[in-house]
């Protein structure tokens, strides 16, 4: 019996003036994990408010470039030094008055800074009076391409530090036909990356417009 008395008490032993050796290191563990869990919380927070953000398509503005409940990536590092240009798709915070919700809107970029955006009564687009050929337009089931209608104004001068975007679904968009430019500093950043669905896994490629020179 005495010598099982020893056994037990110096079984959470590992030597003389050790006794809580043990209590400490899980305590060490315990220690590891916060700084662990609290370091990826930071890098998370700094990866998604200054390089790229998940973002859900939730309307149906973009189709068929993009449908709604698609997901994508949205670069939000590159715009720092590399201004937007026409063509890209981005995402900014919604114009206040013209959303019931704070869901970001998606669009593409049709004018910049200093450009005059016409549309022309035949549903074109023109661009500082060059008329763009847009690829990426909602086609119907025979192939053709909506129109592009004003609502209303039908000719605009970008101020500087400003966009003019439009849906690439016309019929279904609500944009700056509607609610004018919009500042640059409401942009969350450029669509770069559809990730979800897996079977549309690609770049979201940028638009170029033939004529047109850099701003």
């Amino acid at each position: 019996m005495h010598d099982r008395a020893i056994d037990e008490r110096t079984t959470d032993q590992d030597g003389p003036g050790q006794t809580r050796r043990r209590p400490r290191r899980a305590l060490g563990c315990i220690v590891e994990l916060v700084e662990t869990l609290l370091l990826t919380l930071l890098l998370f927070f700094l990866i998604q408010n200054f390089v790229a953000q998940p973002f859900q398509v939730q309307q149906f503005s973009m189709q068929r470039t993009l449908e709604e409940d698609d997901f994508v990536l949205v670069d939000r590092l590159t715009p720092r030094w590399d201004p937007y240009a026409r063509g890209e798709v981005i995402v900014f915070r919604s114009p206040e008055g013209w959303a019931t919700t704070e869901t970001p809107f998606i669009k593409r970029v049709i004018g910049v800074g200093g450009d005059t955006v016409e549309i022309t009564p035949d549903g074109g687009v023109v661009v500082n009076e060059v008329e763009l050929e847009e690829k990426y337009l909602f086609a119907d089931g025979a192939g053709d391409r909506e129109p592009t209608d004003a609502s209303g104004q039908t000719r605009w001068v970008i101020p500087a530090g400003e966009l003019f975007v439009m849906g690439d679904h016309r019929d279904r968009s609500t944009d700056s036909r509607v609610f004018g430019p919009i500042p640059e500093a409401s942009v969350v950043g450029r669509a770069v990356l559809r990730y979800w669905p897996l079977g549309s896994f690609g770049p979201i490629e940028s638009s170029t417009f033939a004529g047109l020179t850099a701003p």
